[in-house]
């Protein structure tokens, strides 16, 4: 799937206007700046920065890599990577890749995680939350609740790239650093598909960074192959719809 190199797709900024008393948008941040690693956190470990990413040939639970610049790529199994810079609401627009039966995330604030998964062709996955585009559920008595499920299904074959569109508000704490809003998905959309509308979690999901005003950019290293590419983030105060 193609996809603008210098702005937001239009899909996001769509529904980023019909957010009620959004504030003015500040510029587009970018993660992924030729062969630099610095605006993430150190030890990167294993995770690169490539020309190009695809199936390897011989093993389609692997990917391969050329030399170059504009690919986040991590071809194993390696920590998460973590970004310097902290944010609150933000809309997020990145595009990513896995090999067969790969598994990822995002998580947003280094808390909330948004899942990739190889769900292609899958009606019905183990449990709500661990389809591609699923929001992963929190781990409360040594047990998985609170997972949400796609509203669809919008994943691609492994080896394709992907996208997501996000608009996200962070939670609210007051003075005392006593949580009284809840973080939201206000919108999510994959591959151009609406996939969460509003959904608010009660708390960061598992293996989450313990909630706070403000948080990373938190990409998971440790399930599988994986590459990403265009990281946007545009931070933008949104005021909590009632």
């Amino acid at each position: 799937m193609k996809c603008n190199r210098f702005a937001l797709t239009s899909i996001l900024c769509i529904f980023a206007a019909a957010v009620a008393s959004a504030q003015p948008a500040a510029p587009v941040i970018e993660l992924i700046n030729d062969n630099d690693l610095s605006v993430w956190r150190q030890p990167t470990n294993l995770w690169s920065i490539v020309g190009d990413v695809f199936l390897s040939p011989d093993n389609p639970k692997a990917l391969s890599s050329k030399p170059g610049t504009g690919i986040l790529f991590n071809g194993g199994r390696t920590s998460d990577i973590v970004s310097k810079q902290e944010f609150g609401d933000i809309e997020l627009h990145l595009e990513f890749i896995i090999s067969s039966r790969s598994n990822s995330g995002v998580y947003f604030m280094g808390s909330y995680e948004l899942q990739i998964y190889d769900s292609f062709g899958v009606a019905k996955d183990l449990y709500p939350g661990i389809e591609c585009g699923g929001l992963y559920p929190r781990w409360i008595n040594e047990k998985d609740v609170e997972g949400h499920s796609p509203n669809v299904n919008a994943s691609l074959p492994p080896g394709q790239w992907q996208t997501f569109d996000v608009i996200f508000r962070a939670p609210r704490l007051n003075d005392k650093g006593e949580k009284i809003a809840n973080a939201v998905f206000v919108k999510v959309v994959h591959n151009g598909k609406v996939i969460h509308d509003h959904v608010e979690l009660n708390g960061e999901t598992r293996g989450g960074f313990p909630e706070r005003p403000m948080g990373p950019l938190r990409l998971q290293g440790d399930h599988g192959p994986v590459a990403f590419r265009n990281i946007r983030i545009r931070p933008m105060p949104l005021e909590r719809k009632e």
